[in-house]
Formats: structure tokens, C-alpha cells, sequence
């Protein structure tokens, strides 16, 4: 028999199951119905309490007039947003707390964040290389455990591995959206834009969907001339300054799991005091797939945890 012939004999089939009897009310029975099963408990319930990042804290309370390092310290909410929406939670590294209290939240957490910021010495910055240490301590031990280190963050980096203070350069890039351009597709695999379709690479090289708000930065010719730089990271990105001045926008360490960032990802999903922040569709992926990225790393240090 044809299918031609048969598809219609099958569908009277199924009308005429479906057909109310006189005495019966009309049931649809859908597939699978009355055999659903509950989800099977987790082999480690205490894996549902992570992953947790610990976001180091800046100094000041976080208003415009920062930059003059009033009492206290604070961390954008912006950080927080972007870290928790790819389905981690927080906990803040109080910059100058006792080291002790340090060193026991970061070993409870799953991974860390450097913000952006101004300050580029004192205390915060002790903190910062003591962190990163840290972080460089728990992978050499075999322990999976990923750095995602932005702007003054990805500054201060550059400072400790070179291990010089005036390693930084001067750029005109305060409030600008910028594209990143990629000098070298073949190396993007297992990186951050692993994520990113062509398209969206594309547009990215091609459409200012990132944000910038910076003064200092490196260029590729510094970073790839100073051998303790070239040698710790690999350039995913760069972007040009306003001046098309060209600086490092995106690095990633051979040897562990740290990316650092010129640009603010977080800034295109929750952050509105900017005009020109881009907030569009392609911009607002770009956030969502860095934070999934930096996050799915930290779910290695979970499991090897457990």
C-alpha cells in the first residue's frame, strides 16, 4: 500500500481512538501520560551551594568621587549581576581585611573576579597580587580555579607578571564603545570566544559592541616585547583608543584558567549611566556568553572539589 493511501488511514485510526463513546467523556491521552518520574536526587546535594566567586573589593563607597579612596570599599552591582547570571553567587574579598579572613573566603569560593577601578597601589594592590598568587597556587596544585581579571583588574595583572610597576601605558579610551579586532582566529578555540558564532565574531571586529572606560591599558608591542608577558598570555583581541591608538583588549594565560579584559563585559546587560553603552541584542549576547564561560570554569573547581 502507498504512503499516499496510508497516511490518511492512519488518521482516521487516531480520530476514532480519540472519539468519545456514548458513555464515556472525551479523553485525550497524551504520550507518556501517568508514567512521569520525579528527578533523581543529586549524588552531592552540597554541589547546588555552588559555585560561588569571590569579587575583591575596591576602595571608597562607590560614588562618582571614588577616585578619592574615601573609608570603606564597594563592589558595583554590575559585578554581582553578571556573575549571578550565569547562575553563580557572590561573596566580596574585602580588600583590607585580615589576611586570614582572606585566605579562608577564598578557600571556600570556586573562582575570582578583579573589577575595575583606579587604584593602582597601597593596600589594594598587596591584596590583588596576594590573590593572584593565590590563584596561580591552587591551579600549579592541580586544583581548577579560573581568574577573570577586567580593566584596572587586567592592569594590575599585567604589573605583577611583569613585575614592573610602570609596564602601563597611556590611552584616550573613557567612556567608548569599541570593536575587538582578532589578530589571530586559529588560537580563539578553547579561549573565551570559543562560544561566539562566526557571526557574532564578525560583528564584533565590525560593530562597536563592547565597552571601554579607561586611561591606561598595553600595547601589543609592549606586551609581546616583555618576555614574562608574552609568555604568561596569549592576545585574543585588541581595540583601538579614540585617537586609534591600539592597545590589548583581550588576554588569555597559556597555562591557566585567567582571562583578562580592557573592556567592561558586564557593562552592556546592567549598566545605564552611559549613553553610549551598547545595549543591543548582539551586545547583551556578548555579555551572556563571557559570563557563561567565566562561570562554566568555575564549575570544573566545583566537581573537582566534590
Amino acid at each position: 500500500m502507498g504512503s499516499a493511501r496510508l497516511l490518511p488511514l492512519l488518521l482516521v485510526a487516531v480520530l476514532a481512538a480519540m472519539a468519545p463513546s456514548p458513555a464515556t467523556p472525551a479523553v485525550i491521552r497524551l504520550p507518556g501520560s501517568g508514567r512521569a518520574r520525579a528527578c533523581a536526587a543529586p549524588p552531592d546535594p552540597a554541589v547546588y551551594d555552588r559555585p560561588v566567586i569571590g569579587i575583591v573589593t575596591h576602595p571608597g563607597d562607590g560614588t562618582y568621587e571614588m577616585r578619592t579612596h574615601g573609608p570603606g570599599s564597594y563592589i558595583a552591582a554590575s559585578y554581582v549581576k553578571f556573575v549571578e547570571s550565569a547562575g553563580a553567587r557572590v561573596v566580596p574579598l574585602v580588600y583590607d581585611e585580615p589576611e586570614e579572613r582572606l585566605l579562608e573566603k577564598l578557600s571556600l569560593v570556586n573562582g575570582v573576579l578583579f573589577t575595575g577601578g583606579s587604584q593602582k597601589n597601597g593596600s589594594y594592590f598587596e591584596t590583588i597580587k596576594r590573590v593572584f598568587q593565590y590563584v596561580l597556587d591552587r591551579n600549579d596544585a592541580g586544583d581548577p580555579f579560573p581568574l577573570h581579571a577586567e580593566c584596572l583588574g587586567f592592569e594590575l595583572v599585567s604589573m605583577i607578571v611583569s613585575k614592573d610597576n610602570n609596564i602601563l601605558e597611556s590611552f584616550h579610551a573613557l567612556n567608548q564603545p569599541s570593536t575587538l579586532q582578532f589578530p589571530n582566529y586559529s588560537i580563539l578555540e578553547g579561549s573565551v570566544f570559543e562560544r561566539f558564532g562566526p557571526d557574532l565574531i564578525k560583528k564584533l571586529s565590525t560593530s562597536c559592541l563592547v565597552m571601554q572606560n579607561h586611561g591606561y591599558g598595553i600595547s601589543p608591542k609592549r606586551l609581546q616585547e616583555n618576555y614574562a608577558l608574552s609568555s604568561f598570555f596569549k592576545i585574543l583581541t585588541t581595540s583601538p583608543d579614540e585617537n586609534g591608538k591600539v592597545y590589548v583588549s583581550t588576554v588569555q594565560a597559556h597555562r591557566y584558567p585567567i582571562t583578562c579584559t580592557q573592556w567592561h563585559p558586564e557593562k552592556a546587560i546592567f549598566e545605564w549611566g552611559e549613553p553610549r553603552t551598547p545595549h543591543s541584542e548582539d551586545a547583551v549576547q556578548v555579555t551572556q556568553h563571557f559570563a557563561n564561560y567565566f562561570i562554566r570554569k568555575s564549575f570544573d573547581e566545583v566537581y573537582n572539589f566534590a
